[in-house]
């Protein structure tokens, strides 16, 4: 077999595992975060995850000699990072540390691929019929899946704003980042991304917080898995999708996660699934198939 037929099967290969592997790491952020809550302040948590990635990729890149990006790249990488990383990231973990719902916040965020969706004709794609209906049902399905876990008590205007600016912030920086800087080194490229992160949320962490962190085991194993797998895997594994295909059809998938993280919750954690939930995880899939299926 030649190169160029190895680069034709590794990349087929790859196109088939990404969204599956995507979609079990990023289910492991509730995981993760449930791990280090009790031990860090979340912004402070963040501010090492980012440190800890800048560090990674710096090491990757400079032993692979990897190309970095221009100057004009650069902008636009690291407003596409603010929003994915720094807005998104912060938005969650400080919403549910204030008080929100962990379904609350779910509903919220996974209101994404309607978002994504419907702003697609901005990065010169088209949302057939049959997409926007496994939006919507998939939607439904994170509906029944989380219904068990919805809550909105007084005093929490202020959590439910952040995780509506956590939605707003991943998705205007997926499509900016598709829009004006759809190619780049994925090791150079979250080098930029993930310090831009860190230069925004290091000033707000420091003014809002005590920034507490206690390097017990947890928060050193939570550390770990989200500066290694979290980040350096799941979101390079969803930039190369941004890369390969649609936007909306990426964005869909991130409906399977409450799903997937309910089942793993309910395995570590003994955490109940109800009917609904059972019956939310069909819905989904169903949804997420019309989207991604080709004609």
């Amino acid at each position: 077999m030649t190169a160029p037929q190895r680069a034709v099967v590794w990349t087929t290969w790859l196109d088939r595992l990404a969204p599956p592997a995507f979609i079990f790491i990023w289910a492991t952020g509730y995981l993760a975060a449930k791990a280090a809550a009790p031990h860090a302040d979340a912004l402070t948590f963040l501010v090492w995850r980012y440190a800890g990635v800048v560090a990674l990729m710096v090491c990757l890149a400079v032993l692979a000699r990897a190309p970095w990006p221009s100057r004009r790249e650069c902008l636009h990488l690291a407003v596409a990072g603010i929003g994915i990383q720094a807005l998104y990231l912060g938005g969650v973990w400080v919403s549910i540390r204030h008080g929100l719902s962990a379904g609350m916040a779910a509903l919220i965020v996974n209101l994404q691929p309607v978002l994504v969706a419907a702003l697609a004709p901005l990065v010169g794609e088209q949302v057939s019929r049959r997409q926007w209906a496994g939006v919507v049902l998939g939607l439904a399905g994170v509906l029944l899946v989380v219904s068990h876990k919805l809550g909105f008590g007084a005093g929490q205007a202020l959590p439910l704003l952040l995780c509506v600016l956590a939605l707003l912030g991943i998705t205007g920086g997926t499509l900016y980042q598709k829009r004006f800087v759809p190619q780049f080194d994925l090791r150079t490229g979250q080098v930029v991304q993930f310090a831009a992160s860190l230069a925004v949320t290091l000033p707000v962490a420091w003014l809002t917080e005590p920034m507490r962190i206690d390097w017990a085991l947890p928060t050193v194993l939570a550390m770990l898995w989200s500066v290694f797998v979290l980040t350096a895997g799941g979101i390079s594994l969803m930039f190369y999708m941004l890369r390969h295909g649609q936007v909306t059809r990426v964005s869909s998938t991130m409906y399977i996660v409450p799903s997937l993280t309910a089942l793993m919750a309910w395995a570590l954690f003994g955490e109940t699934v109800s009917g609904f939930a059972i019956a939310g995880m069909g819905v989904t899939l169903a949804g997420v198939y019309l989207v991604v299926a080709r004609r």
